[in-house]
């Protein structure tokens, strides 16, 4: 019985492989290499979900006065002061899934922050994003919250060496720059003359790449745009939360927009005002200096940032402009605060589209109402020509 069940089985596979031999050997190659291009189209579909992204700055900067180094800070007793340098700037790395027609995720590093202490640094952007439609989207990581023009772009687009004062100031007390949280964004009206965009975001406020949050407050930032950023629009910005038991707000208003001056010239406007609890000073205090309670600490700033751009098409050169970006930034009002403007003037050749590539040459001119030796709360004139790649 055993050996009929064996034989029957020896048949069958016998049977099997010269059936599948010979539709190998008689099959049209047609249909061979249409199994391979649906293979290899399958593969390609999945490739073409996941875009990579980065860009390159390189700067050489040059102090303009003897005591103060190429990071501004004022040095009068040092052997040496180096007052020039080649450095990287930045060296980021982007990939973003569209993992569904409604689910994408983002990863973004900046390599240039290895030279240096990592603590807090390298890990940019790290989220996920839901879209229902344009007037409700959803992202749970570590992003930025939207909460003024300069959070609506990446550096390397400004038309200035770098993002304000201001910025990094919101951005160290949490309303700004990359956080950890939640956000819910949408757009209304598209179509109509006074378009509308809306933000609303939840975020620890301890700033990136930490574990957990420092404490159990939260921060809320709520902002309403109206209008065409290439055209004319105006942004409210207003944000509260808790910081260590004690509460904080933050406000702010911007304007930007697009003026054509002739056919080849248009003017780049934009400015922004904010003012709000300056918690992380307060509390880098020790007691005994701390005069009331973080509600009397108080930051304000404001800048105006007109770019002329010439639009010149000429073989990969798209456009030539100049900047010249004012700012007025005080980090504590009530109280012995150190006024801090600054000036910079800059002219930029761009090449290829969204700024490909593009060669910057400027100057951050600082000037503080009081100077305070050996730091960088000090006056410095700093020339810094830049060279960027965008891909």
């Amino acid at each position: 019985m055993h050996k009929r069940i064996l034989r029957f089985a020896t048949l069958i596979l016998l049977c099997c492989i010269t059936g599948n031999t010979y539709a190998w050997q008689s099959a049209p190659a047609k249909q061979d290499s249409t199994a391979r291009d649906s293979s290899v189209q399958k593969v390609i579909g999945f490739i073409k979900k996941i875009s990579f992204g980065g860009v390159f700055q390189a700067r050489y900067t040059g102090s303009l006065m003897k005591d103060v180094d190429v990071n501004g800070v004022h040095q009068p007793n040092a052997e040496e002061v180096v007052r020039n340098s080649f450095s990287i700037k930045r060296a980021r790395l982007q990939a973003k899934a569209q993992v569904s027609d409604r689910f994408t995720a983002a990863v973004l590093v900046n390599l240039a922050e290895f030279s240096g202490d990592t603590k807090g640094k390298v890990l940019e952007n790290a989220y996920v994003s839901y879209r229902w439609n344009d007037a409700l989207n959803f992202t749970i990581g570590q992003f930025r919250p939207s909460f003024g023009l300069e959070d609506l772009y990446p550096v390397d687009i400004i038309q200035s060496m770098d993002f304000s004062n201001q910025y990094y100031a919101f951005g160290s007390n949490g309303w700004q720059s990359f956080q950890i949280g939640v956000s819910m964004f949408g757009a209304f009206n598209k179509d109509s003359k006074v378009p509308m965009k809306y933000a609303l975001s939840v975020v620890n406020g301890n700033n990136r790449n930490q574990a957990s949050d420092n404490d159990n407050g939260k921060l809320g930032t709520a902002r309403l745009e109206f209008g065409d950023m290439n055209k004319l629009s105006m942004g409210l910005n207003g944000g509260y939360g808790a910081v260590k038991k004690q509460s904080v707000y933050a406000l702010g208003i911007d304007v930007s927009g697009v003026i054509p001056l002739a056919p080849k010239w248009d003017l780049q406007l934009q400015s922004e005002y904010k003012q709000g609890n300056n918690h992380q000073l307060y509390y880098a205090l020790p007691d005994s200096l701390r005069k009331g309670s973080v509600g009397n600490y108080i930051m304000n700033g404001i800048y105006v940032l007109p770019n002329f751009r010439y639009k010149i098409n000429y073989h990969k050169l798209t456009s030539i402009e100049f900047s010249m970006r004012y700012e007025y930034f005080n980090e504590d009002e009530k109280h012995t605060g150190n006024v801090r403007q600054s000036y910079i003037p800059m002219v930029s050749l761009a090449f290829l589209k969204d700024y490909g590539g593009r060669i910057q040459l400027g100057m951050q001119i600082d000037q503080y109402n009081k100077d305070i030796p050996g730091t960088k709360t000090h006056n410095s004139n700093l020339l810094i020509a830049q060279v960027q790649c965008r891909f």
